[in-house]
């Protein structure tokens, strides 16, 4: 097993407030008592600890992923073009409605 230095106790303490106050303590506290209190254990513990400890929950479907990945980059290349589109729609107005005021005044 490796050799590990011991921080200052002071520093440990920090860290440990750190922690506290991020609620990593009480989240990896529920995910282990999860596993402990499952009838039978998972044959990678670390694989359902990780799978627990996810806010939005276990990332398990990548085709999903990559499938919604697409659909937003192509809907991504649709709203830059009318994006686009739109901006050169007010250039043109805006040059036209201004050359017929300014005309007025002429």
């Amino acid at each position: 097993m490796a050799h590990y230095h011991r921080a200052p106790d002071s520093k440990r303490e920090q860290f440990r407030r750190y922690l506290e106050k991020g609620g990593v303590i009480d989240s990896l506290t529920s995910v282990l008592v999860s596993l402990y209190e499952q009838q039978e254990k998972p044959n990678n513990a670390l694989e359902f600890i990780k799978q627990h400890l996810g806010a939005a929950g276990p990332i398990s479907d990548p085709e999903a992923l990559q499938l919604e990945l697409t659909e937003l980059r192509h809907k991504c290349a649709q709203l830059t073009e009318e994006n686009n589109e739109l901006k050169a729609k007010v250039s043109f107005f805006s040059v036209h409605l201004c050359t017929k005021k300014c005309c007025m005044y002429l």
